[in-house]
């Protein structure tokens, strides 16, 4: 089939990589503008592009579809499916029209739950025990087209965000594959999603990351976990920044004790209003990410230490 694909981050890769190794024909890749990056403010390209470029394949970077030339390039590469794995653009009629086969969808949640920018991150901040990948045709709404495929999969007990990103965009790319394969076949099934079931998983902002102890320890855990790519969760030890990017949960009960007391200063445990939780990998202000082990034996956190 003729393909245009649109993606943007890591997460895309895998799933145009299947694309060119099904031997599908990627007519043009679109990709969010290039970003400056680093001290220098350099140019640096997106993962896809990137990516896309290994192939030869023309990438085009528009800051929009509203210019009408903008579409009808588009147009022009008479595309069979447009693909569209966390572009990071919203799409309108005038694109959506474009294939004959429609635009498909690589959607990291089993919908209609978490729809929305933040699919993974809100899955483990909420604690869900099980997420997945839903392949659905586009339409105008935010996530709500007929659904066609749906993977299931385990959330681990201590698994990252970040962990879980990396799972799920291969599980995504063997979803997409066969989704696309189903839809050359003419036998893609559809499913409306059921509107009373979803629930919405929006950005992640900077408000997210202070920890507070007063909330029971699984909560906690939650957070550390679900916000481990970004903007991480964090404490202050004194006037110095922690960030917290991995933990356990020690004990999931007993009360009366300071919430944010360093209990065990050689394990790096800390007391929650309910609860214990063990910082396993941590990045201490103005020094790099490491482990607890290694941060603890390079800086003496005294008995009695209370962070917050």
């Amino acid at each position: 089939m003729r393909i245009v694909f649109m993606g943007t981050p890591e997460f895309a890769v895998p799933c145009l990589q299947k694309i060119i190794d099904d031997k599908h024909q990627v007519v043009a890749v679109y990709s969010q503008p290039d970003k400056p990056k680093g001290r220098g403010y350099k140019l640096v390209p997106t993962p896809v592009k990137e990516k896309a470029l290994e192939y030869d394949i023309e990438v085009l970077q528009p800051d929009s579809f509203k210019d009408e030339q903008v579409v009808d390039k588009l147009r022009s590469f008479e595309p069979d499916v447009i693909v569209v794995v966390a572009y990071g653009k919203i799409l309108p009629k005038s694109v959506l029209d474009i294939p004959k086969l429609g635009c498909i969808n690589v959607h990291g949640s089993l919908l209609p739950k978490y729809r929305g920018a933040g699919p993974i991150q809100w899955s483990v901040l909420n604690g869900e025990k099980k997420t997945g990948v839903t392949t659905m045709y586009m339409e105008q709404g935010l996530d709500t087209g007929d659904m066609i495929l749906k993977y299931e999969m385990e959330i681990g007990e201590d698994e990252t965000a970040s962990q879980l990103h990396d799972r799920m965009c291969i599980v995504g790319a063997d979803c997409l594959s066969q989704t696309l394969d189903l839809i050359e076949k003419g036998i893609a099934p559809r499913e409306k999603q059921d509107d009373s079931q979803s629930c919405y998983a929006p950005m992640l902002s900077k408000e997210l990351s202070q920890i507070d102890f007063n909330k029971d320890t699984q909560l906690v855990h939650n957070q550390i976990r679900g916000l481990s790519t970004w903007p991480c969760a964090h404490t202050m030890l004194g006037d110095k920044r922690i960030k917290v990017y991995g933990s356990k949960i020690v004990k999931k009960d007993g009360e009366n004790q300071t919430p944010g007391l360093v209990i065990d200063n050689k394990n790096f445990i800390v007391a929650c209003k309910i609860g214990q939780i063990q910082f396993t990998q941590v990045q201490y202000e103005g020094s790099k990410r490491m482990s607890a082990q290694d941060f603890l034996r390079g800086k003496k956190i005294d008995d009695g230490t209370v962070l917050g």
